[in-house]
């Protein structure tokens, strides 16, 4: 049998998996931002074309905001999608 090392996580998993404190901090509002965007997507009942059109992106780039890349994501853009969405 092999001795299993368990280590408590912190509240950011992205400093858990070593990031540094700023980028893991900023990794972290971004996906939740991302996840905020993703839920108002699904409860909205929009088709992409018409929630990119509300959001003032292309229906691509809300696909890509849809299937969680966040490295093509800022977090400044992420805020004015939050804020657009909130109208």
């Amino acid at each position: 049998m092999t001795d299993l090392k368990i280590t408590k996580g912190s509240a950011n998993i992205f400093e858990d998996l070593g990031f540094d404190i700023q980028e893991s901090q900023n990794l972290l509002l971004r996906s939740q931002t991302m996840v905020a965007l993703l839920e108002w997507f699904n409860a909205s009942g929009l088709t992409q074309a018409v929630a990119a059109k509300t959001l003032g992106i292309t229906q691509p780039r809300l696909n890509q905001l849809l299937k969680g890349k966040i490295e093509t994501f800022s977090l400044d853009a992420l805020v004015k999608l939050i804020q657009l969405k909130q109208l």
